[in-house]
């Protein structure tokens, strides 16, 4: 009976683990974050059916942008986003549809790449719609504020935050930082360019940098897409996507600066493909566990036996810093991280 009792034991004090994918369905781009004592992914929605569409009551506006001829077709379907919470990294909650288009007049398809962040006990999400190819189209980077982390996230200024191209980069991938200073900027960038902007204090514009430029190109080498920041002992890390996300070169990779606007000088390779777990790995978001410095990295991967683009799962797995500061080659799992529960 003791010995029973050992085991039972030695089970219940193992800790759980996240396994990957860590929630169940097609999802790409997550953001990690914590918010209220929970942790937060908020990711893209990467096939959803047609039936989930059918219901959106799309307005005249929204049903003529859905018209144009350059719209891939699985874009036409990612007009909602979901989110999960979870309060120790392995348990999580879907909340549905925590921002649609039914509540954002300017965006009709290609909602995508959230990015969340509190002020002043509200929340904010940042996001891409539209898939813009030119500053004719509408559509860019919005921002939607609801009064919880789950949402209904509602849109902010009745147009987009930022809504055409400069400096050749697709306004598209945000990743909103705050420094140590409480300034606040917004990363993003597709098309192999990587602007970072100001914001002001409630998030709702670009406002100019102490030299007087608005929008300043950052783009370190190799960069394609996928910007996120993180700050670790006064150094700035910029890490980007690379490669097409519709194959299995898609990888991460980072910079390390001294400042937040560079100049960044690529450093090698974070995460990329193991064919024996899945291919396409990228797009990534970092979140650190508090007091501590173990950090997770959140990102979206494709199962070894799929070939569809948009079958991208999300996981979960560690990411570790070197002595020196340099990161460590993410070692994707299956197991995906134990439970780091917040006090």
């Amino acid at each position: 009976m003791r010995g029973w009792l050992a085991a039972l034991a030695l089970l219940t004090a193992t800790p759980a683990v996240a396994e990957n994918p860590v929630i169940p369905g097609w999802y790409a781009d997550p953001e990690i974050r914590i918010f209220d004592g929970q942790y937060w992914i908020y990711p893209t929605m990467s096939a959803p059916t047609a039936e989930t569409v059918l219901d959106t009551d799309f307005t005249p506006e929204q049903a003529a942008m859905r018209t144009n001829p350059e719209i891939w077709a699985p874009f036409l379907k990612q007009t909602f986003m979901d989110a999960f919470s979870s309060p120790d990294l392995v348990h999580w909650t879907k909340h549905d549809r925590v921002l649609s288009v039914e509540n954002v007049s300017w965006a009709a398809y290609a909602v995508w790449a959230p990015s969340a962040i509190e002020r002043n006990g509200r929340y904010y999400l940042f996001f891409g719609a539209n898939d813009i190819k030119t500053d004719q189209q509408p559509g860019g980077i919005g921002l939607a504020v609801a009064d919880r982390p789950e949402g209904p996230f509602r849109d902010a200024l009745g147009h987009p935050l930022i809504g055409a191209i400069h400096n050749g980069a697709q306004p598209i991938d945000q990743m909103v930082f705050v420094d140590d200073d409480g300034r606040t900027y917004l990363f993003y960038g597709g098309w192999g360019h990587c602007n970072v902007v100001r914001l002001s204090d409630d998030l709702t514009q670009v406002v100019p940098f102490d030299d007087g430029e608005t929008f300043k190109e950052i783009t370190p080498e190799g960069y394609v897409e996928g910007a996120f920041m993180l700050k670790r002992r006064g150094l700035y890390y910029l890490m980007w996507s690379e490669g097409d996300w519709t194959t299995s070169e898609y990888r991460v990779a980072y910079a390390v600066s001294a400042s937040p606007f560079g100049p960044f000088k690529r450093e090698g390779l974070i995460l990329q493909q193991d064919e024996t777990i899945a291919r396409g790995a990228g797009h990534h978001s970092v979140v650190n566990i508090p007091g501590t410095d173990d950090w997770v990295i959140a990102y979206h991967r494709r199962p070894l036996d799929e070939t569809d683009g948009n079958h991208r799962e999300v996981a979960l797995d560690r990411l570790v810093f070197r002595e020196d500061g340099h990161i460590e080659p993410v070692l994707m799992t299956n197991e995906g991280v134990t439970a780091r529960p917040l006090d």
